[in-house]
Formats: C-alpha cells, sequence, structure tokens
C-alpha cells in the first residue's frame, strides 16, 4: 500500500479526508495544489509531509523565471511559503532543508542543472524513507511479545510515510511474527485519524484491532488489557520531549500511572536537536471548525462556540520509555543518548 505516487514527473496522492469511505487520487499539479493539499490535511503524516513537498517543490520548477537570479529568488519564495504551511512537524522544514542545501551545492551550475539535481534529491528524499520505515520496523519490534495488546494513538502506518510507517510499520512487522497480538486505535478527536485511518489500515494488514473512543484508552489501561503503547513523532527535541498529536500527552499521563510502557516511533528527521526542550516546539493551532463540527459536516457544538484547538501536544520525555528510531532504541538519559544514538557530536 501507498498514498503517494511520482511518475513521469507528475505527482499523485491519496486523498485522506475522503477515507475510509471512498479512495480517491489526485494530481498535484503546481505549489499552490501542494500547499492546501498539506493544510486541508488531504497529504499528512510528518515524514510523508517532507516528501511530499520536496516533490511539489520540484513539480512547480518549470514555472519559474528561466534567468537563474530571478530563478533562485523565486525557488527561495517557493520553499519558504511551503515551510509555512504546518509548524509542528520537523520533516516539511528538514525535507525543504535538503532542497535548499543542494542548490547551494550547485548555485555555479546552469538552472537546467539544478533543476535535475532537485529532481533527483526529492526521488532520494523519497527512497530513504522508504528504508527508514523498514529499519524502524526491524527495530522496534523487538520489543514487542506474544499476544501484546497495543495502545495506538492517531495515525502512523502507509498513510504517514513513504513506506509501512512509523509505530504502525512495528506493529505490522510484529503480526507477521506473532498471530495473536491485538491493537486498540484511538480514535483521536477532533479528525478521527485513529477510526478513519488507523483502523482502515490495520484491517487493510488483516491486524486484529478495536476502535475505542479517547476515552477509553484510561478503563482498557484500569482493567489491565492494555500491555504497551506505540506511537508517532511529529518533532523530538534534544532532551527527547515530543510533539505529536493532540492527545497523546493524555495518554502518556495514563501510562505511566499504570505502569505501562510507551514508545515513540520516528526517524531521524522527526530529531530537532536545536531545541533544548518541548517547550520550544511550535504547536499548531487549527480552525475551529474541525471542533464544532465532525469532518467538517455536522455541527455537534453550538456554531459560534469559541473552540481551542491545537492540533498536537508535547509529552515530556520522563514519561517516555523508549524512542524507537531507525538508528536503533533510544533510553533515558535522552539528553545524552539521543546524540549518541544518531551519532551526532
Amino acid at each position: 500500500m501507498r498514498s503517494l505516487k511520482f511518475v513521469n514527473n507528475r505527482l499523485f496522492y491519496l486523498d485522506q479526508t475522503k477515507l475510509p469511505l471512498r479512495e480517491i487520487w489526485r494530481e498535484c499539479k503546481n505549489l499552490e495544489d501542494g500547499f492546501k493539499a498539506i493544510k486541508q490535511l488531504r497529504v499528512r503524516g510528518a515524514p510523508l509531509i517532507g516528501v511530499f513537498a520536496a516533490y511539489c517543490t520540484c513539480i512547480n520548477l518549470k514555472k519559474l523565471p528561466r534567468k537563474k537570479e530571478d530563478f533562485l529568488k523565486a525557488l527561495g519564495k517557493d520553499i519558504k511559503h511551503l515551510k509555512s504551511c504546518r509548524p509542528t512537524a520537523i520533516n516539511l522544514a528538514w525535507a525543504l532543508k535538503r532542497l535548499e542545501v543542494c542548490v547551494l551545492k550547485n548555485e555555479k551550475s546552469s538552472v537546467l542543472v539544478i533543476k535535475k539535481k532537485l529532481f533527483k534529491e526529492a526521488k532520494l528524499i523519497h527512497k530513504e524513507d522508504i528504508g527508514l520505515c523498514k529499519k524502524m520496523a526491524e527495530v522496534g519490534v523487538k520489543l514487542i511479545k506474544k499476544g501484546d495488546r497495543i495502545l495506538t494513538h492517531c495515525n502512523t502506518g502507509f498513510l504517514a510515510t513513504s513506506g509501512e510507517g512509523t509505530a504502525l510499520a512495528v506493529i505490522f512487522k510484529a503480526k507477521k511474527k506473532y498471530k495473536d497480538i491485538y491493537v486498540y486505535a484511538d480514535e483521536t478527536r477532533p479528525l478521527l485519524q485513529g477510526s478513519r485511518l488507523t483502523a482502515w489500515e490495520l484491517m487493510k494488514k488483516n491486524v486484529p484491532s478495536s476502535v475505542i473512543s479517547d476515552s477509553t484508552a484510561a478503563f482498557l489501561m484500569q482493567k489491565g488489557k492494555i500491555d504497551k503503547v506505540f506511537l508517532g513523532a511529529d518533532r523530538i527535541a534534544a532532551n527527547g520531549d515530543t510533539a505529536n498529536k493532540i492527545g497523546t500527552y493524555s495518554v502518556a499521563v495514563l501510562a505511566h500511572y499504570h505502569k505501562i510502557p510507551f514508545y515513540v516511533v520516528a526517524p531521524f528527521s522527526s530529531f530537532d536537536l536545536s531545541l533544548k526542550s518541548g517547550k520550544f516546539i511550535p504547536i499548531e493551532e487549527r480552525s475551529g471548525q474541525e471542533v464544532r463540527k465532525v469532518l467538517n459536516k455536522v455541527y455537534i457544538a453550538p456554531k459560534y462556540a469559541k473552540v481551542r484547538s491545537p492540533a498536537f501536544d508535547v509529552t515530556p520525555s520522563r514519561l517516555i520509555t523508549a524512542i524507537v528510531s531507525d538508528k536503533g532504541i533510544i533510553y533515558p538519559p535522552f539528553t545524552k543518548n539521543i546524540k549518541k544514538i544518531l551519532k551526532i557530536k
């Protein structure tokens, strides 16, 4: 399964706002198409957004001026515009930064050469993401045992990445090894990424599972029905503080209270070591309509009710048992071991 296709220099994506009822593929034809697709969550998932944005930048190159000076100026403007789309997930800025570095390395070359180099870099980012998913699955599966009952929050599978996923990739691999694992998927209010997307992915992969309301997790933990928590990350600070979909912090507190292992699964591209802690991670505030309405269709709150709608929250590292990366499993103390595992001086 995949949610993005780049064929003959044309970019296609699976519109995730239509799932699970309809599987609709759309073509991204220019930068603004891409910006709207990401902003409106038709394309979502931190790693996938990075890959998509890189390709989006490339397909828009044909619309830029031919004169080199003007070309570079317009390209820089395009990249800045895309970076502003969703501020919390670091993968978006990380992928676009790679394109900027690519331009700097080839700034003395012709516009044609620069374009070719950018396309090559975007394809490399795409290929690498697929490989990272495989590595995380291989590393993380060691933490799962026969008969484990696993809770997950939001969506971290092939809809969120170019490959099998982050946390769900670990679960998919575990399913091949142990036939009796069971997964509980939080619905993940307000946009229901768990009930709409994760449940759909789990069914596609024939993983035994149930959807639960977000408020049910505590009850299942109290009854001893949850053995482990696996979920993803949109940005991880140098000390291990982790930003993820809103509601993650609640799950972490519950898991800590019930002494249940809480695992974060993310590739190296999700780490932002320029931030000392999670308090510096920018948190995206979404439209109040996403809370007032269910999937922008039916009002479930007064039409003019005031709303706070942060898309993410930050889980303090002290609540995290370990971080599963493509480089290996990272245990506390995170400030020291993140640099060690990622081999950063």
